[in-house]
């Protein structure tokens, strides 16, 4: 068996963290799947750079990484999934030998069908989660929209993102179009705006998710989108202070 093999229990890990295709902590794990990413198993995973972790609070925070992504992707297709037991063994093996068959008839990625569920989008983390810093007050004005440009901070960035937000949304909760917002942005380069993006995506009162109906974006809105793990975000969600 080659080195790099993954155990059962690792593989397991690469599979939950596909189908929640978020970041999610060891609590939530626990609370929705049985298990936790902890010990000998999160520090290899973390070492093949397969999942990235963090302590959040008191509890572990993982995601899969691209890396995790085409792993997971290689090893469907080679069939080196690890022996299961039992007559679920016998179900989640059946599932696992469809699902690569599945993407190659569809011309689809792992990414295009494990996507966080619409009917959680915009709920907290877990609650060890710390909150960030919601501005609060009056609709921002255009000067704060159009910012100080490339060398402004990343706080200040952060700033313009959630005045162009609040320009587009109808309310506090509502999707708005990465392809709407970024026009608002300005001057602000695009690899710092995806930063700023990425980052904000860990808050508490931040989502960011793929469009669901993929037939219906159009090439703008393509371009648009930010990658984060392996998928391609378009809409944002900003919640209520």
């Amino acid at each position: 068996m080659s080195e790099r093999a993954l155990s059962l229990p690792e593989f397991s890990a690469l599979v939950v963290l596909a189908v929640e295709a978020r970041e999610i902590s060891n609590s939530e794990l626990k609370e929705r799947c049985g298990l936790t990413i902890d010990g000998a198993k999160r520090r290899r995973l973390n070492e093949l750079k397969l999942v990235d972790s963090w302590k959040q609070g008191r509890t572990f925070v993982h995601v899969l990484t691209d890396s995790g992504w085409a792993r997971l992707a290689e090893d469907l297709r080679a069939g080196r999934v690890p022996a299961f037991t039992g007559s679920s063994g016998v179900l989640a093996r059946a599932l696992l030998g469809w699902l690569p068959a599945f993407l190659e008839r569809t011309d689809q990625r792992l990414a295009d069908v494990f996507q966080p569920a619409e009917v959680e989008a915009g709920q907290a983390p877990a609650e060890d989660a710390p909150a960030g810093e919601v501005p609060t007050g009056e609709v921002p004005t255009e000067e704060v929209l159009r910012g100080k440009g490339p060398g402004e901070e990343p706080g200040e960035l952060e700033a313009r993102v959630r005045a162009a937000y609040a320009e587009l949304a109808a309310e506090p909760g509502a999707w708005v179009s990465l392809t709407r917002l970024r026009p608002l942005l300005g001057d602000a380069p695009r690899q710092r705006v995806d930063e700023t993006l990425v980052r904000m995506e860990r808050l508490a009162d931040v989502n960011l998710v793929p469009e669901s109906n993929q037939k219906a974006l159009t090439a703008q809105d393509r371009e648009a989108a930010v990658i984060i793990g392996d998928q391609d975000k378009h809409l944002l969600w900003i919640g209520k202070p």
